[in-house]
């Protein structure tokens, strides 16, 4: 009888970009890459603060997969009154089944244009052009890794 109460209790995952609100909901656990390794969070997991990587975080809910691309940002696990809330502030986040083929294209060419204009690192903010090209790798990257794989649209 108590594994069942573990098994249907639930985190809130919220994912926030500067731009938006990309997902809030309670789901069984959060997959994502951190800056010392992958990391998963289920319900009642300790307080927690780390830095995001670029990769993907995956929401497991009701056994269905709810994948994203991320680049950059930071994560925060805190318990408030019993309930685990996962709040991730990434610099990028967009869910996979938004990168269509058309995006993968934009971003491929995208990502060479940008590693050139890296190479002329007295002309251009490196900084900000190497961000641009890790996210657009990482686009890539993510929806490639998930085009065979079943998730939830």
């Amino acid at each position: 009888m108590q594994n069942t109460n573990i098994m249907s209790k639930k985190l809130e995952l919220k994912i926030v970009t500067p731009e938006k609100l990309i997902l809030q909901e309670m789901v069984d656990q959060v997959t994502l890459p951190t800056t010392v390794g992958e990391l998963t969070i289920l319900p009642d997991h300790i307080p927690l603060i780390a830095s995001i990587t670029s990769g993907d975080i995956v929401a497991v809910k009701d056994n269905e997969s709810i994948p994203m691309a991320v680049s950059g940002g930071f994560l925060e696990v805190k318990n408030v009154d019993g309930l685990t809330q996962v709040a991730i502030l990434a610099d990028f986040a967009e869910h996979v089944v938004d990168i269509t083929d058309e995006e993968i294209n934009k971003a491929k060419a995208k990502a060479e244009e940008l590693r050139k204009l890296a190479l002329d690192k007295g002309t251009v903010d490196y900084e900000h052009f190497a961000a641009e090209l890790e996210r657009s790798l990482t686009r890539v990257k993510i929806a490639d890794k998930w085009k065979s794989k079943k998730y939830r649209k």
